[in-house]
Formats: structure tokens, C-alpha cells, sequence
């Protein structure tokens, strides 16, 4: 591949990273839909890319829809034939939308079925035409309207999205970060989901594996089971801070004040269903981090 071309890549990395969190809600899933678009970047003929941003941005879509379909909890709904017509949002009702949704919007995302989360992340978010959108979710621009905005309703009228449960998150994260320092294993299990699972980037595994002599963890790409997480982060987390991730709560390494580590849950109720450690400083330098 032509170095500039790569540069260029390198370039748009940043937003594609933030792209493919808020479409997949995974950290380490993002990292792989990137690294994805970029194998078939380096595959293709750049003489027939004419806006390498656009078609980035349709690649790594579809790729992140691909993932979102093979998830079996939220399967798709069809439009209804006689759905009302949505009402047209303006651009600033879109963006105080989306930023009202803040911390709680990625819990939300995940109540929308694959094509709904991809319409309204693209318009809404990142605001990519429905001209663009369409053929992507393989549906006219008026079915791709509708659909970011049948996902806009329900996002509205979400109950999950109240100051209380997002302080209640807060607290799940600051007791298992106290019970990780402590070596407590029996409160760290109370605090994960029995299902839970624990996920770490490429660069973080690579660490571990390499620091393994001086108490790193023992991470593996993904470890599921509440007891198995807990085995591996009982006595961790010794330098770890409460932090706002992506403006929901997690935690940061951030030695002099600089992250070089995050650490997102997904937090259900009272207990953590997800743990994802990222390092890579291209996907961490895409964050808005906010340590408490």
C-alpha cells in the first residue's frame, strides 16, 4: 500500500475507532471492525476510491452491521407498512439529543435492533446522509429516515437513561476497583454477573504476557465466567482511578495525568456483565476521559 495512503488512514483511525464503539458498544470489538476496514482498504485499488473518508466510513459500517447481526439477543424488526411518516428533526434537535443521552446512551443502543442502532449512530451521531445510509442497511433513503428515527422514539422513551441508575453504575464500578486493590474474590464474583465477561485488546494481552514476572494479570483476549474474571483481577487495579469513560463510568491508568489504559464496564442492575481493557493508544486517545 502507498504510504500516503496509509497516512490517510492513520488519519481518519481516530474517528473510525469512535465510529465503531458507538455502533458495536465494544471496545475490543471496535478495534477489530478498524482493524478489519483497514485489511480491505490494503486489498483494494485506491484508483477507484474517490473519497477515502466516505468509503471508510460505508466499509467499517458494514462490517460493524455484520457483528451487530450475528448477535442473537437483538434480532431485527421490519417497518410496518403503515408506520406514520417520522417527523423531520433538525439537525440541533439531533445533536441536544444526543448529547442528553451521554453516559447512559450506549446501554440504550443496545435496546435497538442492528439497522436502527447503525441508522441513528450515523445520522444522529456522526451525521452521514441517509443517501449514504441506505444502501449500507439495504434499505431507500425515506426506510432509512425511518428507521433512525423509530429509533429516536425509543430512545426517548427509554426509563434507562436517570441520574439515579447512573450514579448506581458509578458505585458498581468504585466497590469492584476497592474489592480488585483488596484481593477480595468473593466480593468481586457478587459483583459480576455469573455470565460475565472480560476482554482486552491485542496491546493489552501482549503487556500482560511480557509483565507476567512483575504481577501483571493473566489476560487472554476474552475470559467468561464470573469466578474466571475474578481470578484474574482479584489483587489488580492497584493504580487504577474512578473515570468517566465515553462519559459513563470506568476506570483509567493514567500515570502523570495521561491515560495509557482504560477500562469500560457494562454495568446491568447491580452487577457487571462486561469488562473491556484497552491499551491501544490510538483507540484511547479516541476517549473522553474524565477521571473523578
Amino acid at each position: 500500500m502507498a504510504p500516503d495512503l496509509a497516512a490517510q488512514f492513520e488519519a481518519n483511525r481516530p474517528r473510525l475507532n469512535s465510529l465503531a464503539y458507538r455502533m458495536l458498544g465494544s471496545l475490543t470489538e471496535a478495534e477489530d471492525a478498524v482493524q478489519e476496514t483497514w485489511i480491505r482498504l490494503a486489498r483494494s485499488d485506491p484508483e477507484e476510491i474517490d473519497n477515502l473518508a466516505g468509503w471508510l466510513t460505508t466499509v467499517l459500517s458494514r462490517v460493524c452491521l455484520g457483528v451487530l447481526r450475528t448477535r442473537s439477543s437483538r434480532p431485527e424488526h421490519p417497518l410496518e407498512q403503515d408506520e406514520a411518516e417520522p417527523e423531520v428533526a433538525s439537525p440541533e434537535d439531533e445533536v441536544l439529543l444526543a448529547d442528553a443521552l451521554g453516559p447512559a446512551l450506549l446501554l440504550v443502543l443496545d435496546t435497538l435492533g442492528p439497522s436502527e442502532r447503525l441508522a441513528f449512530v450515523l445520522h444522529d451521531l456522526f451525521a452521514v446522509p441517509f443517501e449514504d445510509i441506505a444502501p449500507i442497511v439495504g434499505r431507500s433513503p425515506a426506510a432509512a429516515r425511518q428507521l433512525a428515527s423509530r429509533a429516536r422514539r425509543r430512545i426517548q422513551g427509554s426509563d434507562r437513561l436517570g441520574p439515579g441508575s447512573r450514579r448506581r453504575q458509578q458505585e458498581v464500578v468504585s466497590a469492584f476497583l476497592a474489592a480488585s486493590r483488596q484481593g477480595d474474590f468473593e466480593a468481586l464474583v457478587t459483583l459480576l454477573d455469573p455470565d460475565a465477561v472480560l476482554r482486552a485488546d491485542r496491546a493489552a494481552v501482549a503487556a500482560a504476557r511480557a509483565n507476567r514476572s512483575r504481577g501483571a494479570p493473566r489476560l487472554e483476549a476474552e475470559i467468561r465466567g464470573a469466578e474466571a474474571v475474578a481470578s484474574v483481577l482479584s489483587g489488580q487495579a492497584q493504580a487504577a482511578q474512578l473515570a468517566l469513560i465515553d462519559g459513563a463510568p470506568g476506570a483509567v491508568w493514567a500515570p502523570g495525568g495521561r491515560p495509557r489504559a482504560v477500562f469500560a464496564f457494562h454495568v446491568v442492575g447491580d452487577t457487571i456483565a462486561e469488562i473491556e481493557i484497552v491499551t491501544d493508544r490510538s483507540v484511547v486517545a479516541a476517549l473522553q476521559v474524565e477521571i473523578l
